[in-house]
């Protein structure tokens, strides 16, 4: 599963710096699938057509941070555990229950994006 975060979200910004896979965005922000990640030209995820790695994207929040499911992995690969939920200080970064994923289908999904 992918991580989200909640509406209690206050804004500090702890949780993006912290993220491997830069899937975290301030709220009005517009996202690309290659800000900090190895992804060029085409990509396609699970549901979606296919989009150019560089086009920007419409934010998913306006007014607090987001998390990019296709772009998160809940840190597997890199750590033990979410690096967003474990320095939010007020618990906001949660298990996402829309997006249920295998450790498998995350860590694919690290190697796609890091190689």
């Amino acid at each position: 599963m992918a991580i989200m975060i909640t509406d209690e979200c206050i804004n500090c910004g702890a949780c993006e710096p912290e993220c491997p896979n830069n899937a975290i965005y301030e709220g009005g922000i517009e996202w690309r699938f290659s800000d900090g990640t190895s992804l060029k030209g085409e990509v396609s995820t699970i549901g979606n057509p296919p989009v150019d790695a560089n086009a920007p994207q419409a934010p998913r929040q306006m007014d607090t941070y987001y998390i990019v499911t296709d772009k998160c992995t809940e840190c597997v690969g890199f750590h033990d555990e979410p690096q967003c939920a474990a320095v939010c200080p007020v618990d906001c970064c949660v298990d996402d229950p829309n997006f249920r994923e295998s450790q498998e289908t995350l860590l694919a999904r690290k190697t796609l994006m890091h190689g």
